[in-house]
């Protein structure tokens, strides 16, 4: 009797294993779906009027991470190349020690880009807030992402599934450690999961008086 409790427990087990891996798998297909039919070449991309560059953490010393950076300068180019007319900055700022959108902006001040056409949304905690945040803080509508393949394709379903009309490029600026790759994907998996999670359930993140980037986008 006791046999067939195990036989049964472990059964059971592996069908669980099983069914959280086609969930995981299925969340992984829809995301990038929505990826493969909104991501662009840099130089093809449509001109839109702003792109939200998303925070990908800081140094020790409070600086811009190597995957950051090259969020930035994607961002950067797409200014310079008529692509964008502002840069919407957002990060993690919840610390007083630790303020990704003035990262930054200071290191997109450094790449020349005037601090005129930079916007910071200090809230943007995760993926989810920020693409929250363009649309009922900044009032955004179709905003060009910019971030690294491996995030851009949860970005991308979060971004239009609050009603954002977003785009993206990807911030593939440097070739990256195999390790930190393989590291990165592993994390979106759960990313992922948590994305359709929020969507479904639409958790309100931290708000406030809404910030038009553009005046004629204030109602």
């Amino acid at each position: 009797m006791f046999k067939k409790i195990i036989k049964a427990g472990l059964k059971m087990f592996w069908y669980l294993i099983l069914a959280s891996a086609a969930v995981v798998i299925l969340a992984r297909v829809i995301t990038g779906l929505v990826a493969w039919q909104k991501t662009y070449a840099e130089s093809d991309v449509p001109v839109r009027r702003a792109a939200i560059v998303f925070g990908a953490g800081l140094t020790r010393s409070g600086e811009a991470t190597p995957v950051l950076q090259d969020r930035v300068e994607t961002g950067a180019r797409l200014y310079f190349d008529g692509k964008v007319e502002k840069l919407l900055m957002s990060g993690d700022n919840r610390f007083v020690e630790y303020n990704e959108p003035e990262a930054m902006r200071q290191y997109a001040l450094k790449l020349g880009v005037p601090d005129a056409a930079i916007v910071l949304d200090y809230a943007g905690r995760r993926t989810y807030d920020s693409c929250y945040r363009a649309k009922e803080i900044f009032r955004l509508t179709d905003p060009i992402l910019v971030t690294q393949k491996f995030h851009l394709a949860r970005a991308l379903f979060l971004c239009n599934a609050l009603g954002l009309d977003g785009v993206g490029v990807e911030a593939n600026n440097r070739v990256y450690r195999k390790v930190s790759l393989a590291f990165w994907n592993m994390r979106e998996l759960p990313a992922t999961l948590t994305a359709f999670a929020d969507i479904l359930t639409r958790p309100e993140p931290v708000l406030g008086n809404p910030e038009p980037i553009f005046p004629e986008n204030a109602q």
